[in-house]
């Protein structure tokens, strides 16, 4: 759920739109601490309709979700706030072109100047510009893992060095082929490593040293310094070959003994998952250090970007 703190202002425009017991332009703008000029002049230019005309739409479409569910005309046209059925039949017919008892006939949602409809059972539903590329969950994920474990070895840096090497979880084992990490340090140590050992893999080059990521021999502040590097060199060949549709490419492993095959998208869900998983006991261990963190959650990452 969004932290109420953190609302933004076209949301609490429309939430103020939307609002049942706001009955007309004066009762909007004055739940959202605006006159009524103010009010109206900011949500056309951040939807691109009139209050009223916004308002009028949004619930004539939630009218139709309801219609479509069953529900009675003369019950819908009440409770969405028409004078009577007669009314809102019209205005219904207006918009749809049929009338109530169709409403199972046609889609719920009308062509909007903002791509701003009516989303069931009470939220909103902004549709994305047509004309911005395609998101790209994979490059979302990249990015907000590079950022997050910056946020986390950052954190750790509150650390004295005992707590950096101290055993919290001692005998834990991620995987076998990466050895314990009962520390904070060889947790997070071990995040950069995987994606050390996996440019490797893919660049071609000679198996990493963990000398650079091992708690006993780097700190939280060097460690930083490290996944800075390693972080946009990640970044940029996950980019670079998602760019050239190459991420089904198959690299046949020599680091590993015997050799194995992956592929390249493969290798990017892996590093993605494990990084995941250590943030998570990062961010246990360094509670029991007393250090507080964030809970990790990319929507909230994408809000602060």
């Amino acid at each position: 759920m969004t932290d109420p703190s953190r609302r933004d202002r076209l949301r609490e425009l429309l939430d103020a739109v939307v609002d049942s017991d706001n009955t007309d332009v004066g009762d909007m703008a004055r739940s959202s601490f605006a006159s009524e000029f103010h009010f109206s002049r900011e949500v056309r230019r951040l939807t691109g309709e009139s209050p009223a005309a916004l308002r009028r739409r949004i619930m004539l479409e939630r009218a139709a979700w309801r219609l479509r569910g069953g529900e009675q005309v003369s019950t819908v046209a009440a409770e969405e706030g028409w004078s009577s059925p007669e009314v809102f039949s019209r205005a219904f017919r207006r918009t749809f072109g049929v009338p109530p008892s169709r409403a199972a006939d046609v889609a719920f949602r009308v062509p909007a100047p903002n791509g701003l409809h009516f989303h069931p059972p009470q939220s909103l539903w902004l549709d994305s510009d047509g004309d911005t590329k395609e998101p790209d969950i994979s490059q979302l994920m990249v990015a907000h893992d590079i950022a997050d474990t910056a946020n986390l070895i950052g954190k750790a840096s509150q650390l004295s060095k005992d707590q950096w090497l101290e055993e919290v979880s001692p005998g834990q084992v991620i995987l076998d082929w990466d050895g314990p990490e009962p520390s904070v340090g060889a947790v997070l140590g071990a995040i950069v490593w995987t994606k050390e050992v996996w440019l490797a893999t893919i660049e071609g080059r000679d198996f990493p040293s963990r000398a650079a990521t091992s708690p006993e021999t780097t700190t939280a502040l060097q460690l930083a310094e490290y996944h800075e590097e390693l972080g946009r060199r990640w970044s940029a060949i996950v980019s670079e070959y998602t760019a050239d549709g190459r991420l089904g490419d198959t690299i046949i492993d020599a680091l590993c003994d015997p050799p194995e095959s992956f592929q390249l998208y493969g290798i990017v869900a892996h590093v993605l998952n494990y990084s995941a998983h250590r943030r998570g006991l990062a961010r246990m261990m360094l509670a029991r250090h007393g250090v507080r963190t964030d809970n990790g959650d990319p929507l909230a990452w994408m809000r602060s970007n």
